[in-house]
């Protein structure tokens, strides 16, 4: 059995601040007995205004969240996945970065974000990531101490050929940090999530943003954790802050898959 943790935030426009907050819940699921604990999309910094953001975005070497969060698995002897840090890349070009780290503190893993959310939600709500941020190209899969991952972020959970291609590829926990809108969330964050989890046959941990945040959005909390069959085993119900676990039997991933492996049959699909 392993028991998972999934971290729900409502980050503001302080990295600082962010920091503390995420720490006094990751060393509280950690006391109680979570091995591999993760945050939501953006745990480091919620801005939506350019000008602020770009006076707190750093770029990798320069972030002073990474080399807390190592220390912090370090200590812990955990496995951290830190949803996601907006990391400067270049000028006026930004990375949405995954960072994975083991218990002995050192990255395992990055996973930029692939798919960017280029939308209008509504009269009022239109979003353009592609205009701060760089698109990843290629899907992460790692070995980690505690299971075979496969990262993803937010949008990506609307594009089912990267998650056939982590099934194809025997993952077992399939990692959806996200800060999904409100409307979004009310209508296809749950659907989307089992989606993703029956026709991969994994666990899907899904660790999200919540409430009204500093810069005025507000996003829709709900954090999941998913069965490879489908079902979910672990939900908040709100859009609080909060700690959300649950343990896992890694080998009903192998006894899903053995009953309806549809995705094995599937022509090997183009991951953009």
């Amino acid at each position: 059995m392993l028991k998972l943790a999934a971290i729900q935030m409502r980050s503001g426009v302080d990295p600082a601040a962010n920091l503390a907050a995420a720490e006094t819940l990751i060393r509280e699921a950690a006391a109680g007995g979570a091995t591999f604990i993760a945050t939501p999309e953006m745990t480091g910094l919620l801005q939506r205004k350019p000008k602020l953001f770009w006076d707190r975005v750093k770029t990798e070497n320069d972030d002073p969240l990474i080399p807390a969060f190592a220390g912090l698995a370090k200590a812990l002897g955990i496995t951290l996945l830190i949803g996601s840090l907006a990391v400067k890349v270049g000028e006026g070009r930004a990375a949405n970065r995954s960072f994975l780290f083991g218990p002995d503190g050192k990255i395992l893993v990055r996973y930029d974000k692939i798919h960017m959310f280029d939308v209008t939600v509504s009269r009022t709500e239109t979003w353009r990531e592609s205009a701060i941020y760089e698109a990843g190209s290629q899907p992460q899969i790692i070995d980690t101490p505690v299971a075979k991952l496969g990262l993803s972020i937010c949008y990506d959970v609307r594009f089912a050929e990267l998650y056939r291609h982590y099934g194809r590829e025997g993952v077992q926990i399939i990692t959806v940090p996200a800060a999904f809108t409100v409307p979004t969330g009310q209508a296809h964050w749950e659907t989307l999530l089992r989606a993703r989890a029956i026709e991969t046959g994994a666990f899907i941990i899904a660790p999200a943003q919540g409430g009204a945040h500093e810069d005025g959005r507000t996003t829709y909390g709900h954090s999941m954790i998913i069965d490879p069959w489908g079902k979910i085993i672990a939900a908040l119900d709100h859009d609080e802050p909060g700690i959300l676990t649950a343990e896992v039997d890694l080998d009903e991933v192998d006894a899903a898959r053995a009953k309806i492996p549809a995705w094995s049959l599937d022509p090997k699909p183009a991951l953009r």
